[in-house]
């Protein structure tokens, strides 16, 4: 069976969970506003380069020659070619 409370445990144990709270408020927050390491994110930068990938792989231009440009890995060049074959892929099957 359960323990009936009385008020002043139930507002003891209110204010234990508020405080609780919180703490993982901030920790959620230093979570959130952290930097990530690793591969960036689809953001401004990343769409320049890849947009500039699309122009120069469609023109036919050497890979060497694109990862040059844009100063990039050839990793990564190759994560943007996956990456528009992945979208021409998915362009194919809805026409």
């Amino acid at each position: 069976m359960k323990k009936k409370l009385t008020l002043e445990e139930a507002l003891q144990k209110i204010e234990k969970l508020e405080k609780e709270n919180a703490g993982l408020k901030e920790e959620l927050e230093y979570y959130k506003n952290r930097k990530t390491s690793g591969r960036q994110k689809h953001n401004a930068k990343w769409m320049a380069i890849y947009n500039d990938f699309v122009k120069c792989y469609e023109e036919g231009m050497d890979m060497v020659e694109i990862a040059e440009r844009n100063d990039i890995s050839k990793r990564s060049l190759y994560r943007y070619k996956a990456y528009y074959e992945q979208i021409k892929k998915d362009r194919d099957k809805q026409a």
